[in-house]
């Protein structure tokens, strides 16, 4: 079987700078294909990012995008058409989190994760559909564990994940056939920006997990490459990334 490339391929990747949307952007990159990512705040790392995925012979450019705004979205989309002639690939990452008791939740906060996580993928692959049909190309949404299981103290966030993954088998029946739209749904994700509080429910989530460690961003990235460059009959999936996490 030839190894997967992505060459002659765009990709716009939401929240691309840091974390898991840094790794899958370079991910791409890395297997041929010209990169946009957007971010809101973070400039300098997006930046930084972009810059790292032309050292590796492929176009980048960084848009700020608040998926919040409708026509700040699709100036974003348009941005990144016109750049590259056109678009093969959308990875709605970008997400908000947060933790708190479900009964405190206020309406500000539920409402600022279901913007971000639910409706800006939402609007992201409408703007982006035009030009995934005319390149018969693939939608890749980034779920969560916790859009399956329930997690009480992430509640909005668990909620916002379920609708995402809803969203995505919806969006494969009405895309089809010319556009693929799958989710990767990770589980518990290491990172170097973690708490002293959270590298201790890290431990406690790797000493549950049967593949006895974390995920990693680029167990993320390597899931999304898959649905990006393997087989297109494949649509409408749920894969979960947890190391088996979700088994327990």
């Amino acid at each position: 079987m030839e190894s997967l490339s992505l060459a002659g391929k765009s990709a716009l990747v939401t929240g691309g700078a840091r974390r898991l949307g840094r790794s899958i952007a370079l991910g791409l990159a890395a297997t041929g294909a010209d990169v946009a990512i957007t971010f809101r705040t973070s400039r300098a790392a997006a930046e930084a990012t972009a810059g790292e995925i032309c050292s590796l012979g492929r176009r980048s450019l960084a848009i700020e995008c608040d998926l919040r705004s409708e026509s700040s979205i699709r100036s974003s989309v348009s941005l990144a058409a016109e750049a590259f002639g056109g678009l093969h690939i959308l990875v709605n990452n970008a997400a908000v989190f947060h933790t708190g008791p479900l009964d405190q939740l206020t309406v500000a906060q539920w409402d600022e994760v279901f913007e971000t996580n639910a409706r800006g993928p939402f609007l992201m692959a409408r703007e982006t559909l035009p030009h995934l049909r005319a390149s018969e190309g693939c939608i890749i949404n980034i779920g969560s564990l916790g859009g399956l299981r329930a997690w009480p103290g992430h509640a909005d966030y668990c909620a916002s994940k379920a609708a995402l993954h809803m969203l995505t088998q919806a969006m494969a029946r009405a895309f089809a056939p010319q556009v693929s739209v799958n989710c990767v749904a990770p589980g518990w994700i290491e990172s170097d920006e973690l708490s002293e509080q959270e590298k201790a429910a890290a431990a406690r989530f790797a000493g549950r997990t049967p593949m006895r460690r974390n995920g990693s961003a680029l167990d993320v990235a390597q899931a999304v490459l898959f649905f990006a460059a393997g087989p297109h009959f494949i649509t409408g999936q749920i894969l979960c990334v947890d190391g088996g996490l979700g088994l327990v």
